[in-house]
Order: structure tokens, then C-alpha cells, then sequence
């Protein structure tokens, strides 16, 4: 019989396997109980049993934020988890991810792109309508100027030569003591084909052959034919042929001024003139269309009468196409349409002039009055000549006269002199 102090020495029995129902042999069960390991030291003492060791819980990684690579914890200091040290190799950089532009950076881009398209639309726009503007004007001024029969159809001369008077027949007119209708001022503008341009003033009592009339004033040619009579006579004094005949009403001369915004005109005495209505301090002044109109005009306060009087219309003349061909309004229809408007209403041009013939016209004009043109007035003899019937004339030179037309004709002049006059 065994004691229970035998216990300890007696081997457990191996677990009894009993037979399934099903007559097939039951797996192994193991014991509900680990067995009890037996003492190493004598006497059946039993060690503690020693547990395995837990393996460490896996440590949680840091979720990385949204559109960055992963995070990877670096050990300081080169050690490694245990402690012991070690090389750690260098971490590639992570790559560098793409930022979609904001829509500041859009608008940052994109932006002076986009307003340098607009304003070179609306540039765009603003041209057209003053190219559509200013053909208008054209077009306008083209039906609607005054029209008279004028030229001679004489043979062409070399060059082009254009004449300018200024009717009393017109608007504004015959206030001066005048009789009848009559040119109070008679302009040959001839461009050479080489040369300088020239502005002649023929005065307007310069005693001349009148075809079919005889010797006369010549500006009674106006009255015994019109223009087409003060042409002929014009081409037989100069033996320039008439290309393009322009007849300018000084009364109108008042609405151009007006039209565009004033002109500066000078002149070097007092007047008081309570005839013409010019009232003047000497020197230069910015003056209005009804003052211009006056100083147009006057004629019985100036030392040198009708000649002196010519000179300060065709400073008239030449301020208004100074103003009228700037930039300022030939650019803008606003401007424009008024001054050609006012044009219109004093000027009247010969079959066949048209609006280009006009321009150059006034071209050919400032370039007369500039630093290179040519001014002046046929060679005089006299200024009292008194041939019986017409009363006091001017009697132009028979002996230069000639030759000073031929100058004029072939544009050899010097430029930017002033030709013939008395002596």
C-alpha cells in the first residue's frame, strides 16, 4: 500500500482514452490542468513555474497628416531599441508631392493677362468707333459743301495752285465800305513740283487787264463775272493755271474760331477802331471769333491800308488751319464734325474739289506760313497809282513782275523769305 508520502515518487498514469460512441478511437484530450512538473531537488520540492515571456504589445504609429508621406521615428543618439549602438542609414527624403495652384495664385497668373486683353479690346472699340466717327465726318463734308462754277479749264501748269479769296458776296460781308460784291482778299497758294511753297497776296485794288473789261481794279473782276472772270484774270497776271478755287466768307471766319476753341492773332500797335469794331492792345492775344472777325477787318487804322489788312487775314487764315489740322481735332469726331460743320457754312470750292483737295490745301498752307515757306506780294510800283475813273490803285511792277512769277512758278525761291512788295 502506498503512503500518501509516496505520492510524490508514483508516475501519473497516462490520461485514460475511452472510445467514442461511434466506435471510432477519441482524440486526446489534454488536461484541464498542466501537470505538475517534478522537483529537481530532493526532498520533492517544487519550483515556481516560470512563465514565457509576453512578447511587447506592437506600438501604435502616428496617423501621418493628409498629403504627407509616412512617419518614421529615428533613434537618438544612433541607439538601437536595445540599446546597443549601431549605424543607422540615411533616410531618403520623402517625395515631394505637387500643390494644386490656389484661386489666388489663379488670379495672381492670370489676372494681368486677362485686363491687358481687355483694355486692348476696349482700345479696339474706341478706334473703330472714331475710324466709323471720322469717315462719317468725311462722308458729311463730302455731300454738303457748297459747290461753285469757277475754273477756266485753261492748260495745266506745272505743280498745283490753289486760290483763296475772300468774297464780300458771303456771310458777313460788306460792312466795310464796299460796294457791290467784291473779293476782299485774293491768295495764290502754288506748291512746285521743287521748291518751297509759296503764298502770294495780290491786293485787292492792284490795277489789272479784267478780259473783256479792260484795265480796273482787280477785284471788280468778282463783280463784272464772278469767280470764273476773277480766275481768268488771276491766271493772266501770274501765268499760274487755277487747279482748285476756294472762296471764304470772313463773316463765317467768326463760327470757325468759335468752333475751334480760339486762336492766338498779334499784331504791334493800338487800335481803337470803332469802324471794323477792333479794339486791340499791342501785342499777342487768344481772341474769340467775333474779335478775330474785327481784327480781319480793319483796315482805316492800319499805315499800310488794304496790304496791311491782307497780312492780318491771312494770319487769320493761317491760325484757324493751324487749329483745325491738329491732332487734337482731326482725332476726335466730337471736335470735328463742329469745325467742319462751320466750315462748310463759309467756304464754297470749284467743281471738282473735293474733301482730299481741301486737305491738301490746308496742308500746303501751313507749310507756306511755316519757318520754310515763301510769303509776300507781287513787286509794287506804287501804292497811290490813279489811272483816271477808279480812283487811288495799286500799280504792280510791269518790269519784275514777270520774273518774280516764274520763281514762284518753278519753286525757285529761297526758302523761308519774304518776296516782292515795294522797292
Amino acid at each position: 500500500m502506498t503512503t500518501p508520502g509516496d505520492q510524490g515518487n508514483v508516475p501519473r498514469r497516462p490520461p485514460t482514452i475511452r472510445p467514442s460512441s461511434s466506435g471510432k478511437a477519441a482524440k486526446p484530450m489534454p488536461p484541464s490542468v498542466e501537470p505538475r512538473r517534478r522537483a529537481d531537488a530532493p526532498g520533492g520540492s517544487q519550483q515556481p513555474r516560470r512563465l514565457p515571456p509576453q512578447a511587447p504589445a506592437p506600438r501604435q504609429r502616428p496617423i501621418p497628416p493628409s498629403g504627407q508621406g509616412p512617419v518614421r521615428r529615428t533613434p537618438t543618439s544612433g541607439q538601437s531599441r536595445t540599446g546597443a549602438p549601431r549605424s543607422v542609414p540615411p533616410l531618403a527624403p520623402a517625395p515631394r508631392q505637387r500643390s494644386l495652384p490656389s484661386s489666388s495664385d489663379t488670379v495672381r497668373t492670370r489676372g494681368p493677362r486677362s485686363a491687358a486683353r481687355r483694355v486692348g479690346q476696349l482700345l479696339g472699340a474706341v478706334a473703330a468707333v472714331l475710324v466709323l466717327g471720322l469717315a462719317g465726318t468725311w462722308m458729311w463734308v463730302e455731300r454738303n459743301m457748297q459747290r461753285v462754277d469757277a475754273l477756266s479749264g485753261a492748260a495745266d501748269t506745272p505743280g498745283t495752285t490753289y486760290l483763296i479769296v475772300g468774297s464780300d458776296s458771303r456771310d458777313g460781308w460788306g460792312d466795310d465800305g464796299t460796294e457791290g460784291a467784291r473779293t476782299d482778299t485774293i491768295l495764290v497758294l502754288h506748291r512746285p513740283v521743287n521748291g518751297p511753297v509759296a503764298l502770294i497776296s495780290i491786293p485787292r485794288d492792284s490795277y489789272a487787264e479784267i478780259p473783256g473789261h479792260g484795265g480796273n481794279k482787280i477785284n471788280a473782276a468778282f463783280a463784272f463775272g464772278g469767280a470764273p472772270l476773277l480766275v481768268q484774270t488771276v491766271e493772266q497776271l501770274s501765268g499760274l493755271t487755277v487747279d482748285h478755287y476756294i472762296e471764304v466768307g470772313f463773316g463765317g471766319v467768326e463760327s470757325i474760331v468759335d468752333a475751334v476753341g480760339g486762336v492766338e492773332l498779334c499784331y504791334d500797335r493800338d487800335v481803337s477802331d470803332d469802324y471794323s469794331g477792333m479794339y486791340w492792345t499791342a501785342g499777342c492775344h487768344e481772341v474769340d471769333g467775333p474779335t478775330a472777325l474785327a481784327f480781319s477787318r480793319m483796315r482805316y487804322e492800319d499805315p499800310f491800308g488794304d496790304i496791311g489788312r491782307t497780312q492780318r487775314q491771312r494770319q487769320v487764315v493761317g491760325a484757324v488751319a493751324d487749329k483745325a489740322t491738329s491732332r487734337d481735332i482731326l482725332l476726335n469726331p466730337f471736335k470735328a464734325f463742329p469745325v467742319a460743320k462751320a466750315g462748310l457754312d463759309a467756304v464754297a470750292v470749284s467743281e471738282g474739289t473735293n474733301g482730299f483737295d481741301m486737305f491738301m490745301a490746308v496742308r500746303a498752307f501751313r507749310a507756306a506760313t511755316g519757318p520754310e515757306g515763301v510769303t509776300g506780294t507781287p513787286p509794287i510800283a506804287s501804292l497811290d497809282y490813279r489811272p483816271g475813273k477808279i480812283g487811288s490803285a495799286v500799280l504792280l511792277d510791269p518790269d519784275r513782275s514777270p520774273a518774280f512769277w516764274r520763281a514762284i512758278a518753278d519753286g525757285d525761291v529761297e526758302p523761308g523769305s519774304v518776296v516782292g512788295g515795294i522797292g
